[in-house]
């Protein structure tokens, strides 16, 4: 069966480097800025296979040009059906969008983001959406801390080139990825909308729309206004979706008032 590429990603970025008087609600001006950010690293692999793609701007010549850095993510974002990134709308995947046109690079084709924040935030009253709770809670797989270079000194030391910090860094960034595919697929049979990876292939029995497998059973009817659909539950996933045939007839359904 073909299934859709489902690449987990995550990045990190350098900060924004700027001269300013206070610690507490300065309002910076572009001409203070010294140093703009722009990608440290990033961290992806593919839905259940064993590999983490990782690279850095460790050993580049300069760091603040992660031409060759979004390039490779580049690729990998080309070849992608579908991304999942925890707060990925709203920041991973427009950051790498703002150094992709930055470095002069051209749209990857189009892919569907499943951003697990939004999806956590939607389904549930979590006491924190944050990646650290969630998978602190929900997984075998925690989100890693850096105890060595705790808070800001880890990205303060990655760009002062300490080896052992990078090391940290690479470490920590895998991590965050390793756990994020195990809390993707802990929600996602929650998620409404998710993308239908059976569309991918053309299955010749109901199969799953959220994990494309074909161990559904038939439980009961899903029912609209006016329509009646078979309501499945994923044996693999446990996932729920329903038929795309209504099954009572027209003389029925012309028989119900909606309000």
């Amino acid at each position: 069966m073909t299934k859709p590429r489902i690449l987990v990603a995550d990045i990190e970025t350098a900060p924004i480097l700027a001269n300013v008087w206070r610690t507490w609600k300065e309002n910076v001006g572009l001409n203070q800025i010294e140093h703009d950010w722009y990608l440290l690293s990033f961290s992806a692999k593919w839905l259940g296979a064993k590999r983490v793609i990782y690279h850095d701007q460790s050993r580049a010549k300069d760091m603040e040009n992660d031409y060759e850095l979004m390039l490779k993510l580049h690729r990998l974002l080309d070849e992608a059906d579908i991304v999942v990134a925890h707060n990925g709308k709203k920041f991973d995947m427009r950051k790498i969008n703002a150094r992709f046109i930055l470095n002069g690079l051209q749209p990857p084709s189009p892919y569907v983001i499943i951003d697990t924040m939004l999806e956590a935030r939607k389904h549930f009253a979590f006491t924190s959406n944050r990646l650290v709770y969630l998978t602190d809670q929900l997984c075998t797989e925690k989100k890693s801390e850096h105890a060595q270079f705790p808070g800001f000194e880890l990205w303060k030391q990655c760009l002062a080139g300490n080896r052992a910090a990078w090391a940290e860094m690479k470490k920590y960034n895998i991590q965050d990825t390793v756990s994020l595919e195990e809390l993707y697929l802990k929600l996602r049979p929650w998620m409404e909308g998710h993308p239908n990876v059976a569309a991918f292939s053309n299955p010749t029995s109901p199969a799953c729309p959220k994990c494309g497998s074909h161990n559904v059973i038939q439980k009961g009817y899903r029912h609209t206004q006016v329509s009646r659909y078979i309501r499945y539950r994923c044996n693999d996933c446990g996932g729920w979706s329903r038929g795309r045939q209504v099954v009572n007839g027209k003389a029925a359904r012309a028989n119900l008032l909606i309000n």
